[in-house]
């Protein structure tokens, strides 16, 4: 292992897959009603939807969110690796017919520049047999996102709040669901930034966020819990959902997290959660895998040059006690055989090359555990991309451990010229050590 810290062995970690996003142009939108409405979240925009098993997340969005996501791709690939994988856009428009839903998703995906393995995966869900072979068609209509449009006033000084959660659009993003695979996933959005309002912003909208942002986390950490859903994150059944999950709105993040107990609320009602079977030795696996990651996000984005307002960072991962234990001592066992299999393959080829690095890496968001019960990380090492094509179908069905992606970019933009994003790596750099003390 040569002394290296886990942060820099996860410097290309599958958490943030090497992987190209799509490039292509707007494709047209399944039909609202033919949908599934995402219940899993926990902050931003109303009327986000899935298709497929839950694979694919559609979120209705703006035009420089789409943009940014691709210039992403195009100019800045470490940092594209920091989002949710990207398969393509959407056209939103009023009417549609169910033969042309059931034609729609499945050209996405299949133009989609992404892994074989993970596009196999997602096809496999698409139930592609029992699609009928019809055409989208030249025009395929839908609902859109927000039925009623929001004011915008003219003056650069008012600001009319959107308490629809809504927005007024013509495009969607198509992308993977970071809660996908998982049995009962742990959610939190965490927004980053003390500033977060972007330049264009009506002096209200500006005055209302820096109230928020002084009254907050955002003041001296630079996030705050914009939102939270544990699994059985409360003894009290009224408490719970019908799924069994408690959720924490906006308000929670606002008004009971303060700046004196954001570490131990994030460690009590987020990571260890004992009612749901998240004990000391599970919860400081799971904190030790997030700070990695999150080392990770900050050495890229202190590698990059870019501006982002209000953006957040999705932390998601197994929040059933007993289902994380299995899951972990499967990808461990899958992890020891891949090992096995790389060391006799290297062994022909250069006997002298020293131990390994894939028994202490991580795949696909993988948490395994050495025999002293710390937390061992799978990774793909390099821009190598081999591992995860020699060993597809195991890749593909790599058991969901836990995930942190970059997300919300509708006031983002890349800034050459003028130096790191400060103003996002506040909140970054705090939840490494928040994260961190919390493995210990």
């Amino acid at each position: 292992m040569n002394g290296e810290p886990p942060a820099r062995l996860l410097a290309t970690a599958a958490t943030f897959p090497s992987a190209k996003r799509a490039l292509s142009g707007d494709r047209e939108m399944p039909k609202r009603s033919e949908l599934i409405d995402y219940n899993y979240a926990v902050a931003g925009h109303a009327g986000t939807l899935c298709d497929a098993d839950g694979e694919l997340f559609i979120k209705p969005c703006t035009k420089a969110e789409i943009d940014f996501y691709e210039s992403a791709h195009v100019l800045h690939p470490d940092f594209a690796e920091l989002m949710p994988l990207y398969y393509g856009s959407l056209a939103l428009t009023e009417n549609t017919t169910e033969e042309m839903i059931h034609a729609a998703i499945p050209a996405i995906v299949e133009n989609a520049d992404v892994p074989a393995a993970i596009k196999e995966e997602v096809q496999s869900h698409l139930h592609l047999d029992q699609r009928p072979a019809v055409s989208p068609g030249p025009e395929i209509h839908v609902q859109r996102a927000a039925t009623l449009p929001v004011p915008v006033p003219s003056d650069g000084v008012t600001w009319v709040p959107n308490k629809s959660r809504k927005i007024t659009t013509d495009r969607a993003i198509v992308l993977q669901n970071s809660s996908f695979g998982y049995k009962k996933p742990n959610i939190m959005d965490a927004k980053l930034g003390l500033r977060l309002w972007a330049d264009d912003a009506p002096l209200e909208k500006r005055q209302r966020f820096d109230e928020i942002a002084q009254t907050t986390t955002h003041k001296k950490y630079g996030f705050r819990v914009a939102g939270m859903r544990v699994y059985k994150g409360s003894t009290d059944p009224s408490e719970l959902d019908d799924e069994d999950f408690k959720v924490y709105d906006k308000y929670w993040g606002r008004d009971t997290v303060k700046e004196e107990n954001v570490g131990e609320m994030l460690k009590k009602h987020f990571v260890f959660v004992e009612s749901a079977g998240i004990d000391a030795e599970l919860g400081k696996l799971v904190a030790q895998a997030f700070t990695a990651d999150l080392r990770r996000v900050q050495e890229v984005l202190e590698a990059n040059e870019s501006r982002m307002y209000s953006a957040s960072l999705l932390f998601v991962f197994e929040g059933d006690g007993e289902a994380l234990r299995a899951a972990m001592e499967e990808t461990t066992a899958m992890e020891q055989e891949r090992a096995s299999r790389k060391e006799n393959r290297a062994s022909v080829h250069e006997k002298d090359s020293g131990p390994g690095l894939c028994a202490n890496l991580r795949v696909d968001s993988g948490i395994g555990m050495d025999n002293e019960g710390n937390a061992v990380f799978d990774a793909v090492v390099g821009d190598d991309m081999s591992d995860i094509s020699d060993d597809s179908e195991e890749f593909s069905s790599q058991p969901s451990i836990y995930s942190l992606r970059l997300i919300d970019f509708a006031h983002a933009k890349f800034v050459p010229g003028q130096g790191p994003d400060e103003n996002v790596l506040l909140g970054v750099r705090s939840l490494v050590q928040l994260f961190d003390d919390m493995s210990k």
